[in-house]
């Protein structure tokens, strides 16, 4: 059997009436035809699923990007206009679900609202508004267009000479698209900050000294991800690191009952 993903769902409205727990059908897709796992949308509310029930079910998680924003109360700052939309429920699943799987070794991937709640989770902050500080580019989704053009790759991102996301792209600088307003203030501490936009905004993170896989990213690289050279490699490692957590657990739970 294939490693099981949690994709953390989004809260939606189909017909702006009738409320749905929502995945983007190209996480599954990337989940399923990349990283070979099994894709499972979680409906991130802890009025119908709990932190310790998903660890067990899934041997990894992918933190999608959403609308809604983290709130700024669990990083310790006032709620304002320019923060958006939020979603209490999710940050009530995500943010110890986060730290959980990086005590546990338990592979998780953060794009782009997932890349913030990973740092939130990890004592980061965040910019409400990237777009507003001076010399920032706009990272925003293009009001206009095609999907294509929305997702377009718009921006480079300069990476670490040797570091994580060098080795598994083979390369220092990569084009990414850019569709997000918010962004990392303050990495937390143990947050790495491994990859920059040519403005400075942080891209591309990992967790210093964690026992699994913890690269999350701004972009969104569950886009044509079966295709895109940077896309590939990232969503092709989150496997192979599910897989051997899930091989992993697979023989602690055997030895266990052996021992029981």
């Amino acid at each position: 059997m294939r490693p099981v993903i949690g994709i953390i769902g989004n809260s939606y409205l189909i017909n702006d009436e009738y409320p749905t727990h929502a995945g983007g059908t190209m996480n599954s897709c990337a989940i399923s035809h990349v990283s070979n796992c099994a894709p499972m949308i979680i409906p991130a509310s802890p009025d119908v699923v709990q932190v310790d029930e998903l660890l067990s079910i899934c041997d990894g998680f992918l933190f999608t990007g959403g609308r809604p924003n983290v709130h700024p109360s669990e990083y310790g700052e006032a709620e304002t206009e320019a923060h958006g939309d939020f979603d209490r429920g999710r940050d009530a699943i995500t943010l110890p679900l986060i730290r959980a799987c990086v005590e546990r070794g338990q592979p998780i991937l953060g794009v782009c609202r997932g890349f913030q709640e990973v740092n939130v989770a990890m004592g980061g902050t965040l910019y409400p508004e990237i777009r507003d500080l001076p010399g920032r580019s706009n990272h925003r989704m293009p009001p206009d267009g095609t999907l294509e053009e929305k997702f377009a790759l718009r921006h480079v991102v300069k990476v670490t000479e040797n570091g994580p996301f060098h080795t598994l792209f083979g390369a220092t600088e990569v084009l990414t698209n850019t569709l997000h307003g918010q962004g990392i203030k303050q990495p937390g501490p143990r947050v790495v900050i491994d990859g920059h936009a040519p403005d400075g905004t942080p891209e591309a993170i990992y967790i210093q000294d964690a026992p699994g896989f913890t690269m999350s990213v701004q972009w969104h690289p569950e886009w044509n991800a079966a295709n895109d050279p940077v896309s590939r490699p990232l969503f092709e490692a989150f496997g192979d690191a599910a897989r051997a957590f899930s091989a992993q657990r697979s023989t602690q739970n055997a030895v266990l009952q052996r021992s029981a």
